[in-house]
């Protein structure tokens, strides 16, 4: 029995009630619930005095907590996390929203980047907050590499994969970099890349960078050794990441919390931590909430993350979807819809399409 089981034996049905419309009051509103209000509200007749002390009572035990003195209350991230896990009643998805994530597996033919994009839009539409999709990394067998350069500091590689995906990817390439040493170096890599995976390539490149540093010349050289660190770096690399709808949570949130918002976009934008969203939704399967500082990802911000992984065919986890966005989510609503998009998504890379069994 965890600690909020151990707290729930303790609360009446007096008590529970009285919490559960506070925090149901809160997470619709964004205001603190008094207890005039309460006594309106109640499935049986109490007076606001009595309402105040089982008040008082649950601020004791550390679910609710008064932001000024003469203020009703407001769910502690305790209280919110016993109230998610003992007292949250789901909602089905609504068929409004199953028809809006339904609409973008209408176009068959689209990449699956882009598919996953719209379904990433869909979802921030859907639940006003901000969307997260996380990616599976790419394996299929290399056809083609070629580098592109852009700028004095910014160059594009270009992968062509054996199933027909194409991606272009960005990055920084050593200074001095000439366009004799990109195709110096994409040639390099073309002599090893066909018929692997970026994984074997990784491991080829390793041997290979040893025995023939001599035919490259410095600057190449220096290009597919940070070929190599980049596809290293799962935040940059083997997974991508998706955000969508950023401004729906900076419109929910605080000017004094701006700020700190701001850096955790900053933060998903570079793809920190990028790795460790995915590694949240592995440890279980199904939909998983994360409140306010649970998650270090989002800790800075004070933001809630509603995340479920996605499989593909061989029930083997390749992402994740998920929704960011203040600790007053409508969990009951989210919760449903991010578990839907999840298993929509699996469908989707599993080959299926609606309508298909």
């Amino acid at each position: 029995m965890n600690d909020g089981q151990k707290i729930l034996t303790l609360m009446n049905e007096r008590s529970r009630e009285v919490f559960r419309r506070v925090v149901e009051g809160y997470l619709d509103s964004g205001d603190p619930i008094g207890s005039r209000s309460l006594s309106r509200s109640m499935s049986e007749p109490l007076s606001a005095a009595t309402i105040r002390n089982v008040m008082q009572d649950l601020e004791h035990l550390g679910l609710l907590d008064s932001p000024h003195v003469s203020a009703g209350r407001i769910p502690t991230q305790l209280g919110l996390r016993l109230f998610v896990d003992g007292l949250m009643e789901v909602s089905s998805v609504s068929v409004t929203d199953r028809q809006a994530m339904d609409a973008t597996m209408s176009s068959p033919d689209l990449d699956v980047g882009v598919l996953l994009d719209r379904v990433g839009a869909a979802l921030s539409g859907i639940t006003h907050g901000a969307s997260l999709v996380l990616t599976p990394k790419q394996e299929a067998p290399i056809r083609h590499i070629e580098f592109v350069s852009l700028a004095p500091d910014r160059a594009l590689a270009v992968l062509v994969f054996a199933d027909g995906q194409v991606e272009n990817r960005l990055f920084v390439p050593p200074v001095g970099q000439t366009p004799f040493s990109m195709r110096e170096a994409a040639n390099f890599l073309n002599a090893l890349a066909e018929g692997r995976t970026i994984s074997e390539l990784r491991s080829q490149m390793r041997h290979e960078i040893a025995a023939r540093r001599q035919e490259l010349n410095a600057l190449a050289r220096e290009l597919v050794e940070g070929g190599l660190a980049l596809w290293e770096d799962p935040g940059e690399q083997q997974e991508r990441l998706i955000v969508r709808g950023q401004s729906n949570l900076l419109d929910q949130t605080a000017e004094a919390d701006l700020s700190r918002i701001r850096s955790l976009f900053d933060d998903l934008e570079r793809k920190r931590d990028i790795a460790e969203f995915l590694e949240l939704a592995e440890t279980a399967e199904g939909v998983r909430i994360f409140i306010g500082s649970e998650n270090k990802l989002f800790s800075l911000s004070g933001s809630s993350l509603v995340v479920s992984p996605y499989m593909n065919a061989d029930r083997k986890i390749i992402g994740a979807v998920g929704v960011i966005g203040p600790t007053r989510l409508n969990y009951g609503r989210i919760v449903p819809i991010v578990d839907y998009t999840a298993q929509l998504v699996g469908r989707l890379l599993s080959g299926e399409r609606k309508g298909q069994n």
